[in-house]
């Protein structure tokens, strides 16, 4: 099929109408910090603003920051649709994280006297801890400790400890790694110090602050385009659970599929799908470390089950993954790890046509054109030039 040149880079396939609202474009180092979205109270209720507002220590302290959706040419050409990506990976942590775990984080801070120091605890593959690590860098009178897999790449181990954390590896997996935390560090008491778990995903404190990603994102569309579908990865669930949550809040469940990959090897909520019940994976083969949760929250699969089929679960390989990450590098300078590569991977897969199949199965070429999905470029520390070499070596691309 051959598409038109859209007239911007915020210009969806069609051509855009004279209703069609005109976004001026701007370069990516002249974007000024756009006013953040009021994270969920402690109570868990949303706090609205007026047209004047007054700066709040919650407003200061918030770990995350509004990022960019932009048009991508390249993708929508390939997916036959119009692709627009949703940049997590400029998120102070370098991925979606900074939303869940910092939300958690700064709603326990606000909760804790402010003459007792808080210490924070997470288990992570990485990106989890990194998050933790750079939030409690905002937070006054914070400190955190990440307890990570054994199987964790040093590269990523080194990246915590530059971000301030005490690192400890313990384990086969982030189970193994996460009773050990919750046994044995969790459990000592220090007099002036209160210790906060900081699970990787399964918390409806993470859910509400990775659902502002929704909130943005409905406020970022075109003027007049409505989205069709969301693609983003899952490996414990917190970002599947935070993108259904924000669908949910908008009232977006009967137009918008929710598309959740993983890679195979680490695909706890794909097996779930096929047996009709939760399913706890034996181990992680995947090289995916980042969606290395040998079962997905339950959370997520009840989302999956009370959406029935505007959740769609996808697996691609390591391989599809790996390629994807590079391809993305070359389209979009934008470098991106393995988990991260599992999304864009099912919008790459079979030219657009395995997308195709979830999100528009049955309307016309003319219909597909007009369809708008919404890609979650996650974002995740654990890549480099040598990782990605070393992916195409591994896989003789």
């Amino acid at each position: 099929m051959d598409f038109p040149r859209p007239l911007s880079i915020h210009a969806p396939f069609p051509y855009p109408t004279n209703t069609t609202k005109t976004t001026p474009i701007v370069t990516m180092a002249s974007i000024p910090t756009p006013a953040p979205s009021p994270p969920p109270s402690a109570k868990g209720t949303t706090t609205t603003t007026t047209a004047t507002t007054t700066t709040t220590a919650q407003d200061t302290l918030q770990p995350w920051i509004e990022t960019p959706l932009i048009y991508s040419a390249q993708m929508s050409r390939n997916a036959g649709c119009n692709i627009y990506l949703k940049l997590e990976n400029v998120q102070p942590s370098g991925s979606f994280k900074s939303r869940g775990i910092g939300n958690m984080m700064l709603e326990a801070s606000q909760s804790t006297p402010p003459t007792t120091k808080t210490h924070f605890l997470c288990s992570s593959g990485g990106n989890a801890g990194l998050a933790c690590a750079t939030t409690s860098l905002s937070l006054p009178n914070s400190t955190a400790t990440i307890v990570v897999p054994l199987s964790t790449s040093p590269f990523m181990v080194q990246k915590l400890k530059d971000a301030g954390a005490q690192v400890v590896q313990k384990g086969q997996s982030w189970i193994e790694a996460d009773t050990f935390l919750r046994e044995e560090l969790l459990a000592k008491d220090t007099p002036g110090v209160e210790n906060v778990y900081v699970p990787p995903f399964d918390h409806p404190a993470i859910w509400r602050g990775a659902s502002t990603l929704i909130d943005e994102v409905v406020r970022q569309m075109p003027e007049g385009q409505k989205i069709d579908a969301v693609v983003c990865n899952v490996g414990g669930g917190g970002l599947a659970n935070g993108v259904c949550e924000g669908v949910h809040k908008h009232g977006l469940e009967d137009g918008v599929k929710v598309v959740a990959l993983e890679t195979e090897g680490a695909d706890s909520l794909f097996q779930s799908t096929l047996k009709g019940e939760l399913v706890t994976l034996e181990g992680i083969t995947s090289l995916a470390t980042s969606l290395g949760a040998r079962t997905v929250s339950e959370r997520t699969w009840e989302w999956y089950r009370q959406m029935k089929g505007g959740f769609v679960s996808g697996v691609v390989t390591d391989k599809e993954a790996a390629e994807a990450c590079v391809r993305f590098l070359d389209e979009g300078r934008v470098m991106v790890e393995l988990s991260c590569g599992a999304t864009l991977a099912g919008v790459y897969k079979d030219q657009g046509r395995w997308l195709r199949e979830q999100v528009g199965k049955g309307v016309s070429d003319e219909e597909w054109k007009g369809k708008n999905v919404v890609v979650v470029v996650c974002g995740g520390s654990n890549v480099s030039w040598e990782v990605l070499e070393g992916y195409k070596k591994t896989f003789g691309f």
